[in-house]
């Protein structure tokens, strides 16, 4: 054995002493959710804990009800694959002025327009979109994919098989919902013409992809990439 495969063995066994039996595995899962800052997945969580899956996500939603009340400052997104704590939003003000935090980085009007007719209507093509604002909204659509706030999910079934876009994990997460079951209830977001058949719409757009439209495609394949 070599001596870098000896210090190796050696570092594995001091590891190992220091992983004492756990007392309480959901204290073990809030730590280290708490620790990490970004969403830790539930499979990673099994992996280091040792227990099966469905038992961590049982075990995290239980946790979120206890966050669940004005006693605490933050709460615990129980998110489809992964958790993470979060500050509450009513808290934002106190939190910025305490850290010297300057507010910026906020959506505009089109933007959360377009945001809004994704999270409600997804997955939607970029045609449903502006039939629904009645305006090109090129621009906004590749603002949200650079957020990461929406990405790619697939393409429809009809000529020129335009992209379908929906809302991402980071979206729930920047807007503190846990699915988009959270989401406030609206009246569903659909064009004057009541077509929202999307694949009407889609018949109406020309064959191909514009130049814009490539790019606008390879960015929302990346995003998607990201988000898997």
């Amino acid at each position: 054995m070599s001596t870098e495969e000896k210090i190796q063995e050696n570092t594995a066994e001091k590891q190992d002493d220091l992983m004492q039996p756990i007392k309480s595995i959901e204290a073990c899962i809030e730590a280290i959710v708490f620790a990490a800052g970004y969403p830790v997945p539930y499979q990673k969580l099994s992996e280091v804990i040792g227990i099966g899956v469905r038992e961590v996500k049982r075990m995290t939603e239980r946790i979120a009800k206890e966050y669940n009340n004005d006693k605490h400052g933050i709460m615990l997104l129980t998110l489809d694959k992964s958790c993470q704590f979060c500050t509450k939003e009513q808290y934002g003000t106190y939190i910025r002025e305490a850290l010297g935090i300057r507010r910026g980085g906020n959506l505009s009007a089109s933007s959360m327009e377009v945001l809004a007719v994704v999270a409600y209507n997804q997955p939607v093509t970029r045609a449903f979109i502006d039939a629904v604002r009645g305006v090109d909204s090129n621009y906004a659509v590749n603002s949200l994919i650079d957020k990461e706030l929406i990405a790619a999910t697939g393409r429809l079934d009809a000529p020129g098989r335009p992209l379908l876009y929906g809302t991402t994990d980071k979206f729930l997460r920047v807007f503190g919902l846990n699915s988009l079951d959270d989401l406030p209830e609206t009246e569903t977001i659909l064009p004057d013409n009541g077509g929202g058949d999307q694949l009407s719409i889609a018949v109406e757009e020309q064959n191909g992809e514009s130049e814009q439209e490539e790019e606008l495609t390879a960015k929302a394949s990346e995003a998607a990439e990201e988000t898997v």
